[in-house]
């Protein structure tokens, strides 16, 4: 269940690995607080968490359910965030979705981790590396989670990208293909993407422009940044939308289009065989008095008149563009 779990004081990690069982005892505050990162914790492990730390009941039951959208309230004083990460696996076209769960007090942050989910480790190293940033406490810890969230969309984005520009490829192929199933797909990873990013909004608004327990006025310039970045990831996801809505719209014009054109080259044939069909019918009806019959020059003179009137309708909807 537990990742890791380190006190810091002072922007500086304390020798050692802080346990569940002395985590409520620990002096806190002046500086000091803890980081605990949890995966996938049953409720019975997440009640020890939620005792040592007087976590909001609510909040709890949510860390351990998952399945959340979005959001960021208020617990008691302790801020609790819910965010969706994302990674696109592109032989299959498809986005996998985790969810973090954050609670943010004075003298802690606890990080619940469900599914696939962004590269924590090296946040953990990266704010390590900078202990003048770390020493912001709880608040600086989650502008760096959420930093790297939002800029691991961007590899979703691209890859999504790429995938369009293949599907508007062979949309407007001279090959009769029809990607209308690909779209579809491509379509419905980009609303699952639209809404894990969509409602994330609100929360770096608030994050960024008011004031939150637990979060200092230095370090909401910092979450700022991250909200531009968010907005920026946000309307490339919308444009995505509309350019797979317009490509649909492409796809089935063409597909129609490609339809009237076989339907004119069958139209065409037909009106060929249609020639023949009737002077044979004519001369199959077998009656005794009918002209040409006794002309020894009235069958060759037949099928070349056919053959002439046949050339000259090809010869026409040839020009027309129908065959």
């Amino acid at each position: 269940m537990i990742v890791d779990c380190a006190e810091y004081d002072q922007g500086a990690r304390r020798p050692g690995r802080a346990s569940l069982s002395d985590l409520g005892q620990r002096e806190r505050g002046d500086g000091r607080f803890v980081w605990l990162g949890l995966f996938e914790p049953t409720a019975e492990e997440f009640s020890e968490v939620m005792d040592a730390l007087g976590l909001h009941p609510l909040a709890s039951e949510d860390a351990v359910e998952a399945h959340q959208r979005p959001k960021l309230e208020i617990y008691d004083g302790t801020l609790f965030l819910v965010l969706k990460t994302a990674r696109y696996d592109d032989p299959t076209e498809t986005v996998e979705f985790g969810e973090l769960l954050i609670f943010v007090g004075a003298d802690f942050i606890v990080v619940v981790r469900h599914g696939a989910a962004s590269a924590l480790a090296e946040v953990r190293a990266e704010l390590e590396a900078d202990p003048e940033r770390l020493a912001l406490g709880p608040a600086a810890v989650l502008h760096g989670i959420l930093d790297r969230v939002v800029d691991d969309y961007a590899p979703v984005m691209a890859g999504i990208d790429d995938d369009i520009g293949e599907v508007e490829a062979a949309v407007f192929s001279d090959t009769p293909t029809n990607p209308v199933e690909r779209i579809y797909k491509l379509k419905r990873e980009v609303l699952g993407v639209h809404r894990a990013l969509g409602p994330l909004v609100d929360p770096l608004h608030r994050l960024s422009s008011q004031p939150l327990p637990t979060v200092p006025p230095a370090v909401r310039s910092y979450f700022r940044d991250v909200e531009d970045h968010l907005v920026r990831v946000t309307e490339q996801n919308e444009t995505n939308r509309d350019l797979l809505t317009s490509v649909l719209e492409a796809n089935l014009t063409r597909v129609s289009v490609r339809q009237n054109e076989d339907m004119r080259k069958i139209s065409a044939w037909v009106a060929m065989a249609a020639v023949p069909t009737l002077v044979a019918g004519v001369y199959g009806m077998n009656f005794d008095h009918m002209p040409e019959l006794d002309w020894r020059f009235g069958y060759p003179a037949v099928l070349a008149a056919m053959a002439v009137i046949c050339l000259t309708l090809f010869r026409y909807f040839r020009r027309s563009g129908w065959i």
